[in-house]
């Protein structure tokens, strides 16, 4: 049946962070009739970043959602369509793909997924209060701000640890905090953070409090698990990394994915399924940085043109 259905878009992407932006500037650009699903706010992640200054073309730098709303502007200029709905579920079996929002029915030749994806959270006080003032889910995105100064990294595995060893190029003194008394980490990554001097260790605890002024982060309230002592630790910068998880889910069993929920794509962004692509966090081996993020976008969103244009 689905085949018999005309198709009301040439691409639909769905997610409106940075990947889905840039897939649809490109595609709208393509003389493509594109649309964005988009269930929140077009911007994704960088709508909580308060600076970006890693991004080519802004020396000054540029906020989140700044950012953001220039893209939106493009993709709008062009001719790209967004519609705020939530996504329920796909059909993506036949020639002319279906999506289900929660307000209606929508249909086209090409899906783009860009649902990006979250940074598992402490859900602890003052974690999102100091968001983007001193707390991080980003070292390479953040680090430069820390210059000199002392940061805790919370986590273990090789996320925390990578990220930490990075920290340690600009930051003073960098202090993991793990609710073990061993890491998680690959036993490389773990030679390499016990052989950095600037890199500390507080074994069996756990944050319990993010503390700080109107400016930022002050000091950290930490819990030993193993006699229940409570301290604080005075530090200018926290970055977390207890998780992060791709927003999937409802592609379990329609798609190939790894382990973790991730997309697998070649390097064209294509999925297992044709006239299926996906781009950003979403993707198996994503950098979770704003410029890949882009990237992959235009690649998938060129990537549709040539499927419908072959078609």
């Amino acid at each position: 049946m689905t085949n018999n259905i005309k198709p009301e878009y040439d691409t639909i992407i769905i997610g409106g962070g940075v990947a889905g932006l840039s897939a649809a500037l490109y595609a709208s650009r393509s003389m493509l009739k594109t649309l964005i699903l988009e269930k929140f706010a077009s911007g994704g992640q960088i709508l909580n970043t308060t600076e970006i200054e890693n991004y080519p073309g802004f020396p000054d730098g540029i906020t989140g959602p700044k950012l953001s709303e220039v893209i939106e502007e493009q993709v709008l200029k062009f001719g790209g369509q967004s519609i705020f709905d939530l996504v329920e579920s796909v059909d993506l079996e036949h020639a002319v793909k279906v999506v289900h929002g929660a307000e209606r029915d929508y249909t086209a030749k090409t899906i783009i997924l860009a649902t990006g994806g979250e940074h598992s959270k402490l859900e602890i006080p003052g974690e999102e209060e100091f968001s983007g003032r001193g707390v991080s889910y980003c070292a390479t995105c953040d680090g430069n701000f820390f210059t000199d100064q002392d940061v805790i990294v919370v986590g273990g595995g090789d996320a925390a640890i990578d990220e930490g060893l990075y920290l340690t190029g600009m930051a003073k003194t960098v202090t993991i905090v793990h609710r073990r008394n061993n890491l998680k980490a690959s036993p490389i990554l773990q030679n390499r953070a016990f052989a950095e001097p600037k890199m500390k260790f507080r074994w069996n605890h756990i944050v319990e409090e993010i503390k700080g002024n109107g400016g930022g982060v002050e000091k950290l309230v930490l819990r030993n698990i193993k006699d229940n002592k409570v301290d604080e630790v005075y530090t200018n910068g926290v970055f977390i990394y207890i998780g992060f998880y791709p927003n999937s889910a409802l592609l379990k069993g329609l798609i190939d994915m790894d382990s973790g929920g991730h997309v697998i794509t070649d390097i064209r962004m294509n999925t297992n399924i044709p006239g299926v692509f996906a781009s950003g966090d979403i993707r198996q081996y994503s950098d979770r940085q704003l410029g890949t993020a882009v990237g992959d976008g235009i690649t998938a969103a060129l990537s549709a043109y040539r499927f419908i244009k072959d078609d």
